[in-house]
């Protein structure tokens, strides 16, 4: 054949069949002689033709399309989860579409977005990553029988709901823990924004550490910070001129935020760690390039990303029939095999270990927790 897309048409020339014919193959009509059938599928896997997913699926009552719903797309912390995702897709007879519905806001609600990406039916499930607002509406088709899971969370994550997250309370009682450990009694706390369950998770493993060392949380060293490293140098600034004594360990509630105080640290002439001790959270992977190398809690992010969209196909596809690598006579079996998605009976929560990379900005030897 010549280079260029191969189409059906170009499929019935070299099998000495009709265009018809390669339609009903392609749809397993059982009208079509055996010996065709297979001469058909050999010819369209050594010119490796493919089919229109979106069509296909169309034709064979179900998508062949994974969508995944990202509100911010540019957060640092998107890549690893998507490679995660991206190695389980790609041993998998799906696409992924990619649905962006960042607007500049985390607190808006894309239940309308959400709507016109179903009202498509071109996608079999939705995995929704850090999905903001719209957690509860998402709860509501997951009600209705759509598959459906959640990457992480929002305030009071809905219970009926499956969602792959990290042990946030675990990885940062583990940071103050290991301030505490270092000597550090006066340890402040900058969170992330209120409307997610994640900052409400580390503020208490900051808490219960505090707790077991038999310190009493000072309120004048909490302040709320935004995720950012403006929100760092925000706080920091705030911790450094406003108050009379000032800490000698500071554990930011995200790397991001983590660069901030490193910065305004040194800023105002005093250094990192001898004279403060700084902890981020994420383990994204400027972090290791920081000055001086950031100690951090590592999320494993990749790992959420895999199971998660695992959680999904299994949601998908009963485990029997997944097959792998995609070739036409194993999509033609999926198609035959999935006649509806097998939901769980109830919602599958799975939370992973986090663990805390020692690295110099805490002032301790380099390893891993």
């Amino acid at each position: 054949m010549t280079t260029g897309k191969i189409t059906i048409q170009d499929i019935a020339q070299l099998a000495g069949v009709s265009k018809t014919t390669v339609s009903r193959v392609l749809n397993q009509r059982p009208d079509v002689n055996p010996e065709t059938r297979e001469r058909i599928l050999q010819i369209m896997d050594q010119q490796g033709f493919f089919p229109s997913l979106a069509a296909s699926g169309l034709a064979g009552g179900r998508s062949r399309l994974i969508g995944a719903l990202v509100s911010v797309i540019h957060w640092p912390l998107i890549p690893e989860i998507m490679r995660g995702i991206a190695e389980v897709i790609d041993q998998s007879p799906y696409e992924l579409v990619l649905y962006s519905v960042n607007a500049g806001n985390d607190q808006k609600d894309y239940s309308d977005v959400i709507e016109r990406i179903l009202a498509t039916k071109l996608t079999a499930g939705i995995l929704a990553i850090y999905p903001g607002q719209s957690a509860a509406h998402l709860a509501e088709l997951c009600r209705e029988g759509f598959p459906l899971v959640m990457f992480d969370d929002q305030i009071n994550p809905p219970e009926d709901i499956s969602w792959v997250g990290a042990d946030q309370k675990a990885g940062a009682y583990a940071a103050t823990r290991h301030l505490l450990q270092q000597g550090h009694r006066r340890i402040a706390h900058i969170q992330g924004p209120l409307q997610f369950q994640v900052s409400l998770d580390r503020y208490q493993g900051y808490c219960d550490a505090l707790a077991e060392a038999g310190i009493e949380v000072e309120p004048e060293l909490v302040l709320q910070g935004d995720f950012m490293p403006t929100g760092g140098k925000e706080c920091t600034t705030q911790l450094l001129q406003a108050l009379e004594k000032r800490p000698t360990a500071i554990f930011a509630a995200s790397d991001l935020m983590a660069y901030g105080v490193l910065s305004t640290i040194t800023e105002y002439g005093l250094r990192v760690p001898e004279d403060i001790a700084v902890i981020g959270y994420d383990d994204i992977p400027f972090s290791r390039h920081a000055q001086p190398a950031l100690t951090t809690v590592r999320q494993p992010l990749h790992e959420m990303g895999k199971r998660s969209i695992e959680l999904l196909l299994q949601m998908i596809d009963p485990p029997e029939i997944k097959v792998r690598p995609w070739n036409h006579k194993s999509a033609l079996r999926l198609q035959d095999a999935m006649a509806a998605p097998v939901l769980p009976a109830s919602p599958v929560h799975i939370k992973l270990s986090t663990s805390l990379v020692v690295r110099a900005s805490c002032g301790a030897t380099q390893h891993s927790l």
